[in-house]
């Protein structure tokens, strides 16, 4: 996102759509910034207006505004890493609502976060890494919050530490 350009430059960026006058192209701002409230309205978004700099937009706004982008240029998966680490609690309510909305809609999600209540609230399936190797995977219902947390933690790691200090961790 470039946060000085509309939020209707940074959907379209490289994609604009145009018009013809003889042999000269030009945006069709028009078409640009009807599609682009339309697509912001399906996320939840209601813009004032498409010309609104980026940069006046929350970090759960931008967040929104790169997933409908990619959503409306057809992505079949998302992948996206620590989309929640710098928000809000409002903020992180809305993107998080955005990737479940997405996700109903058939598109595949990567979602990489250290959030264990963030992973659980929109996640299908876990997958735990640590260095580029599997740690666990589970589906939903097949691991409580607190397991999945120790996974993520080194749960094993701390229990032996906590066995070896006498159970002061």
């Amino acid at each position: 996102m470039i946060p000085l350009m509309s939020v209707t430059r940074n959907f379209w960026m490289g994609r604009e759509p145009v018009r013809k006058t003889g042999p000269v192209r030009f945006i069709d701002f028009k078409t640009a910034n009807r599609v682009t409230m339309e697509e912001m309205r399906k996320m939840g978004i209601n813009l004032r207006e498409p010309d609104q700099a980026v940069g006046t937009l929350s970090g759960g706004e931008r967040q929104t505004v790169a997933i409908a982008r990619a959503v409306h240029f057809g992505a079949k998966v998302l992948i996206l890493d620590e989309p929640t680490s710098a928000l809000g609690v409002r903020q992180t309510a809305n993107v998080l609502s955005t990737i479940d909305r997405v996700r109903r809609q058939g598109i595949g999600v990567v979602f990489i976060t250290h959030n264990v209540r963030h992973a659980m609230a929109v996640g299908d399936r876990f997958t735990v890494l640590n260095r580029g190797r599997t740690l666990g995977t589970a589906a939903r219902g097949e691991i409580t919050a607190e397991e999945l947390q120790d996974l993520m933690a080194g749960g094993q790691e701390m229990a032996q530490l906590e066995a070896s200090l006498g159970g002061t961790v």
